[in-house]
């Protein structure tokens, strides 16, 4: 089994460097990648599955506390008593007396309600109810405004990051402030990224798959890599990317094939309620 390292975040807990995304994902696949070493289960209450989650934590053979379990409050429930009922909604479905790091899903700034979420998150931790408090899809601008009006630094960001689109300003502020860098949809999904050129000849350098070789770029750059998959065999794959390093020529190749988002969620504009 895999041993995967950990990263402190800002508020002192650790956090394992790859995650399981459970996005369309149901209780077998999450029970078999827990057994096969997964630590960090990525869910949200929009995904629809953290009963199934929930169900594949209570039978694992793995004792809760070495688990690190993550969910979201969707963009219908911002505004802070409505934060507070989310989680409670959240861990409910998930049979779970606390959530290891609880994520504002989207920062819906026509709704003007993420700084109130925020001051319910903070509430929440300090009830042990959420161990660690974070955001999902903010921009520099909506960081700096929770910090400037709360004094508290989220300890992740998760976003879209993979080497179509690197975010490297957005890391840089990130290292910054001791915010830890998630990235949603790690491999590209949907686009060619696996099967270019440059990926190729890095996974060949290294004996590796394409998948296996941009994971590794992640895990270089410093950010937690979530991918998901419902075949196992890919699961095991993805998890093995901590027995080899690339070169620093190999990590600016790779990031240079930067192209932008790909799939329109521009965080001042997308909603998801």
């Amino acid at each position: 089994m895999t041993e995967i390292p950990r990263h402190i975040m800002n508020d002192g807990r650790e956090i394992p460097a790859l995650g399981f995304g459970t996005y369309q994902v149901g209780e077998a696949e999450t029970a078999t990648a827990i057994e096969m070493g997964y630590r960090l289960l990525d869910t949200a209450l929009n995904y629809g599955n953290e009963p199934d989650v929930g169900r594949a934590i209570l039978a694992a053979d793995v004792p809760r506390e070495r688990l690190f379990v993550t969910t979201k409050v969707p963009g219908r429930h911002h505004g802070y008593d409505e934060t507070i009922a989310s989680l409670s909604e959240s861990l409910g479905n998930l049979a779970l007396e606390y959530v290891d790091l609880y994520l504002i899903h989207w920062p819906m700034p026509r709704l003007d309600l993420y700084v109130d979420s925020w001051k319910a998150m903070i509430d929440l931790r300090e009830a042990g109810l959420a161990r660690s408090i974070g955001v999902s899809n903010f921009t520099i601008e909506h960081l700096t405004r929770l910090i400037e009006e709360t004094g508290v630094v989220p300890a992740v960001n998760q976003v879209e990051l993979h080497p179509y689109f690197p975010q490297t300003e957005l890391r840089a502020f990130h290292v910054e402030h001791g915010i830890l860098t998630e990235s949603w949809s790690p491999l590209g999904r949907g686009s060619d990224l696996l099967t270019s050129d440059v990926v190729n000849r890095v996974a060949g350098n290294h004996g590796v798959t394409p998948a296996q070789a941009v994971l590794r770029w992640h895990i270089e750059v410093g950010s937690v890599p979530i991918p998901r998959s419902r075949n196992t065999a890919r699961q095991r794959e993805n998890l093995d990317v901590f027995r080899f390093q690339l070169t620093e020529r190999e990590i600016s190749d790779i990031s240079a094939l930067e192209r932008g988002r790909l799939w329109g969620g521009d965080p001042d504009t997308n909603e998801e309620f």
